[in-house]
């Protein structure tokens, strides 16, 4: 081969590595240090839930988002997708069997309608579970808003155990849109009692509460019904006791002020990419107090139209693995993992499987929703979760972060992802998930 032919064929090669790396280039850690730092400030008061310093970061991500040029979600104005919380609490309970008024402890409620009156007459549904294994499985599709009817649960006295718990335990929130088909547990006064007629009259209090997610997108060239989802959540944990020094501030800036700002700083990458697929860039609310904001954006999307979820959690510090490191929950799930690894051959960087499987990372974050729901979405972490002392706690700032390595992360995640976001590579589905 002639030097000039080896030369012609190392040509287009070299333009795209090249072109890669004038688009990495764009991903710089003055940038990063400086939306990292906006969003861990103590201004932002820690970023809790309901409270005025999250808002205050909502009008900052909203305000990045118009910046790299994305769209609003279909149907929104702007760049927040809002919701209501509700909590319930029952005022009265009154419920006659057999002419006979039973005990308000017998009966638990799954529902946020103020008023529910029923009588045998109505022909509610009506089912009987005898087991406690029964009951913790309807009382979880209860939750899940998977009862597609009212009905009224006859729970037998055998699983009285396991009802007791059901009872105990403290009422969940239920997010706008849910099913709410009512679901009513009563706890039998004998085993495998008749019942000939009943009435039952309940009142409740509601309790709503605004939040929002901040959400924007990129519509895909060529195939834009597919979505690839970035996310990561802006939440955290507030205000703690002071400590010796006096701070009372969890400023959360690796949780996750870290993966919150590398979606910012992709959407400004991929926005000068013309990608195939359409791209969905959120930062999610309430994932402190129990993913929330992640569980309502995953209802309005169908699953079967999410090819790919990237959720960045906790990639502040270097993983265990060293630098040019991470790590991804459920990486035996698909082959999310594998595809990223194959984009970065030629790099030093590496993709490994979760090293915390003890820790059920994989259920404990954003990712979760979706991945019930089959999506390949899993998360992208370098925490070293199991001995991170400064985890929730007001020294989680950003002096206790490297913000090189952060940004080599992103710049990682942003060329791991463009055989996905180009449609050229499906991530299987995943199949394996505990309900």
């Amino acid at each position: 081969m002639t030097m000039k032919k080896a030369l012609l064929l190392a040509l287009p090669l070299s333009l795209g590595m090249m072109s890669h790396t004038m688009f990495a280039q764009k991903i710089k850690a003055k940038e990063v240090k400086r939306i990292i730092s906006t969003l861990a400030a103590d201004d932002m008061g820690g970023r809790p839930t309901f409270k005025p310093g999250i808002d205050k970061a909502s009008v900052f991500l909203e305000a990045e988002f118009k910046k790299a040029g994305l769209q609003p979600l279909a149907g929104s104005k702007g760049y927040r997708q809002e919701f209501n919380m509700y909590t319930v609490k029952s005022q009265s309970v009154r419920l006659l069997v057999n002419g006979k008024e039973w005990s308000r402890d017998q009966v638990v409620v799954q529902s946020s309608l103020p008023r529910i009156e029923w009588k045998s007459l109505d022909k509610i549904k009506e089912e009987t579970v005898r087991s406690e294994e029964e009951l913790k499985a309807k009382f979880r599709e209860a939750l899940d808003g998977e009862v597609d009817v009212p009905t009224l649960v006859w729970v037998d006295a055998q699983a009285a155990g396991a009802f007791k718990s059901i009872r105990n335990r403290r009422a969940r929130p239920l997010i706008t849109g849910e099913k709410d088909n009512p679901v009513v547990f009563v706890l039998k006064d004998a085993v495998f009692e008749k019942i000939a007629e009943w009435n039952l009259s309940i009142t409740q209090e509601l309790n709503i509460m605004h939040l929002n997610n901040v959400a924007g997108m990129i519509t895909g060239s060529s195939k834009p019904d597919e979505y690839v989802v970035f996310s990561g959540h802006y939440d955290h944990i507030g205000i703690l006791p002071p400590s010796a020094a006096k701070d009372s501030i969890a400023n959360g800036a690796d949780d996750d002020a870290s993966g919150t700002t590398a979606v910012v700083m992709l959407a400004n990458y991929f926005k000068k990419k013309k990608p195939a697929r359409s791209i969905i860039f959120v930062a999610f609310t309430a994932e402190e107090i129990g993913g929330y904001g992640s569980q309502y954006f995953s209802r309005q999307l169908s699953p079967d139209k999410v090819v790919a979820m990237f959720n960045i959690e906790m990639i502040g510090k270097e993983s265990k693995f060293g630098r040019n490191s991470a790590f991804i929950t459920g990486f035996e799930k698909s082959d999310f993992g594998t595809i990223l690894q194959k984009n970065l051959e030629g790099s030093a960087f590496k993709f490994h499987p979760d090293p915390y499987p003890e820790q059920n990372l994989f259920y404990r974050s954003d990712n979760a929703t979706l991945a019930r729901l089959g999506v390949p979405a899993h998360t992208i972490s370098t925490t070293q979760i199991d001995k991170d002392k400064l985890y929730h706690s007001v020294d989680d700032e950003v002096e206790s972060l490297n913000i090189q390595n952060i940004t080599d992360i992103i710049k990682a995640i942003a060329r791991s992802a463009e055989s996905i976001i180009a449609g050229k590579d499906t991530p299987t589905r995943v199949t394996d998930v505990k309900k």
